[in-house]
Formats: structure tokens, C-alpha cells, sequence
């Protein structure tokens, strides 16, 4: 998943599916949370992380009572992914809606270095 892959490339699928392997343990502490992404579009679906105890595990589908959901569209949630838009940018234009965890949202961004 190389950043200078085009989002139209890449799915919802790989950047998520990929996220565990690239979290940044230091980052993430003792931060026990789970996201639930909510993605539009014909790329869409829902999808979640949890981080826990410095590592990540990733899967397709609903959870329960999560701390954080993000809804986007796939292709924006796939450019934030990618460095290519801004996730505040993103947040403050509407692109993004956050439910849940103001501040786990925040830092959630930083738990997972880019793959270069």
C-alpha cells in the first residue's frame, strides 16, 4: 500500500486489513479501544480495529459498544488513509463524521505509521 497508489486503487479492505501491522505500539500505550468504520459508496462497508495492549487486530462487520465509530465516504476514508486528505480537514468540511471518543479520535491518527 504505497502512498503513491491512487485512492481509486486501493479499497477499504487493504488499508484497514493493513493497519495492524503498521500501529506504532509506543503511540498507542495502554489506549484499550475499538473503532467502527461506517464507509459509503460502492467501495463501502463496515469494518473495525481494536487496539489493545500495544498491538491491533482488524476485521469486516459490526461490533458491539464501540468507543469510536468514523462514517465516510470509502474513497475519502481511503485518502485520509493515505496521507492524501487531511482527517481534520475532513472533519471540519463534513466529510468525516465522528461518533463516540472526541479525544481517542484525535489521537487515533497517530497510533498507525503510513507505510512508505
Amino acid at each position: 500500500m504505497a502512498q503513491e497508489q491512487s485512492a481509486d486503487q486501493v479499497t477499504p479492505d487493504v488499508v484497514i486489513e493493513q493497519m495492524p501491522q503498521h500501529l506504532d505500539s509506543a503511540k498507542a500505550g495502554t489506549t484499550n479501544a475499538t473503532v467502527q468504520f461506517d464507509l459509503s459508496g460502492d467501495k463501502g462497508g463496515k469494518w473495525w480495529i481494536k487496539v489493545h495492549d500495544g498491538t491491533a487486530e482488524a476485521g469486516k462487520g459490526e461490533v458491539e459498544n464501540p468507543n469510536l465509530t468514523l462514517l465516510a465516504s470509502a474513497d475519502d476514508y481511503v485518502k485520509i488513509a493515505l496521507g492524501q486528505m487531511d482527517g481534520t480537514a475532513a472533519f471540519m468540511q463534513g466529510k468525516l463524521k465522528i461518533k463516540g471518543d472526541m479525544g481517542l479520535a484525535i489521537k487515533f491518527q497517530s497510533f498507525f505509521k503510513r507505510p512508505a
